[in-house]
C-alpha cells in the first residue's frame, strides 16, 4: 500500500500535458469522486494503527502533489506562445484613441493663420517681474490701469508675480530683438477672479505684435480681417473705441456672428454682432521703454482670450469644463 503511493508520486512528479483534455483527464484521474486520492482515504481503515499517522502524511504528500501539478498546467496553458502572437486571425486588443485638447486645437488653428502671413511664436515666463509685466507697457507703480487686473503676487514681493497677461512677452522679445519685428505670444495667464462658469483665475490668450516703420492702423485692421475670416468664416468686422494703457489709439474687435439661430441671439444678445479681442497701436512711450526709437518706428498689438474663442467655435457654455479633465467632454475631440 505504501509502495503504490511512491509510486503515484513520481507518476504525479514527472506527468506532462499535451492538452487541456489530457490534463483534465489526469485531474479527474486523480480528484474526481471515484479519483485515486479519494480511493486512498477510504482504504485508511484498513490501515494498522501503528502506522495510520505515516500513511495520512503520505496521503496528504500526494495530495499535495497532485494541487501543484494542477497549478503548473493551468500556468503553462494560459502562456501565449510564439506562434500565438503570429496568428494574425487572433483577435486584437482594443487600442484606445487619444484625444487633444479643445484649447490646444485652436491655439495651434490660431498660430497656423498668423505663421501663414509671416508672424513668429514667442514665449516667455509665467512667472514675471513688475516691469515686463506692468511698468514697460505704461502701468508705473499706482497708475489706476493696475486695478484693471488682479494680480497673484508671490510670496508678498510686489515684484514678483504671475503674469496677468503675455504681453510681458513682447516685451521681452522687442528689448532683445530689433525691428522689423512680427510675433505671436500664445500662453497661460493667471488673475485673481471668482471663479465661474464664465471666468475662471487661469485662462489662455494669445497677443500679436507687428512693429516696423510705417506701419499704421489699416495694416492692424487688414490682419484682423484675414484672421477673422480664417477662423470663424466670417468677414464683417467693427472696431469700437476702447482703452488700453499700452496701445494708443486703443479699439474693441467685434466679428458679425448673424442672428441665424436662436443660439446666435442668446451670444450675441440679440445684435448679431461678438466682441472677440482687444487692439490698438503700440503707444510710444512702450516703445521707448525697450529701446525703440518711436521717432522712426511703428505697430500695432491685438490679444484675446482663447478660452472664449473656443466656447464660440464648439458652443460650450462652462468655461470650467476647460479645466477638470472630464474624459467625457474630452473624448468629443477624438476625431479632430
Amino acid at each position: 500500500m505504501f509502495d503504490d503511493i511512491d509510486q503515484l508520486l513520481q507518476e504525479v512528479s514527472s506527468f506532462t500535458s499535451s492538452g487541456k483534455e489530457e490534463t483534465e483527464q489526469f485531474r479527474l484521474r486523480f480528484n474526481g469522486k471515484k479519483g485515486i486520492l479519494n480511493d486512498l482515504f477510504e482504504k485508511f481503515k484498513e490501515v494498522p494503527s501503528d502506522r495510520k499517522k505515516e500513511y495520512g502524511q503520505r496521503i496528504n504528500s500526494l495530495k499535495q502533489a497532485v494541487a501543484a501539478k494542477l497549478d503548473e498546467l493551468k500556468n503553462e496553458g494560459e502562456t501565449v506562445t510564439a506562434a500565438d502572437k503570429e496568428d494574425l486571425t487572433r483577435p486584437g486588443f482594443p487600442l484606445e484613441m487619444g484625444t487633444r485638447h479643445p484649447i490646444s486645437i485652436v491655439k495651434h488653428r490660431i498660430n497656423d493663420i498668423f505663421r501663414s502671413i509671416g508672424f513668429a511664436i514667442a514665449e516667455g515666463p509665467e512667472i514675471e517681474d513688475d516691469w515686463h509685466n506692468f511698468s514697460a507697457l505704461n502701468m508705473p507703480e499706482y497708475h489706476p490701469a493696475r486695478d484693471m487686473q488682479d494680480t497673484f503676487f508671490i510670496e508678498q514681493n510686489p515684484d514678483v508675480l504671475l503674469r496677468t497677461h503675455t504681453s510681458s512677452v513682447q516685451i521681452r522679445y522687442m528689448e532683445n530683438n530689433e525691428p522689423p519685428i512680427r510675433i505671436l505670444a500664445p500662453g497661460r495667464v493667471f488673475r485673481n477672479e471668482a471663479v465661474s462658469a464664465r471666468s475662471h483665475c487661469i485662462f489662455h490668450q494669445v497677443e500679436g505684435l507687428y512693429i516696423d516703420e510705417n506701419v499704421s492702423f489699416a495694416d492692424m485692421k487688414q490682419t484682423i480681417q484675414y484672421f477673422t475670416t480664417e477662423l470663424f468664416g466670417k468677414s464683417k468686422i467693427r472696431m469700437r473705441p476702447s482703452y488700453f494703457p499700452f496701445t494708443e489709439p486703443s479699439a474693441e474687435v467685434d466679428v458679425y456672428w448673424g442672428l441665424n439661430s436662436e443660439t446666435d441671439y442668446r451670444i450675441t444678445k440679440g445684435t448679431g454682432w461678438l466682441e472677440i479681442m482687444g487692439c490698438g497701436m503700440v503707444d510710444p512711450a512702450v516703445l521707448s521703454n525697450v529701446n525703440i526709437d518711436p521717432e522712426k518706428y511703428s505697430g500695432y498689438a491685438f490679444g484675446m482670450g482663447i478660452e472664449r474663442i473656443v466656447m464660440l467655435l464648439y458652443q460650450i457654455g462652462d468655461i470650467r469644463l476647460f479645466f477638470e479633465n472630464d474624459k467625457r467632454m474630452l473624448d468629443q475631440f477624438k476625431s479632430i
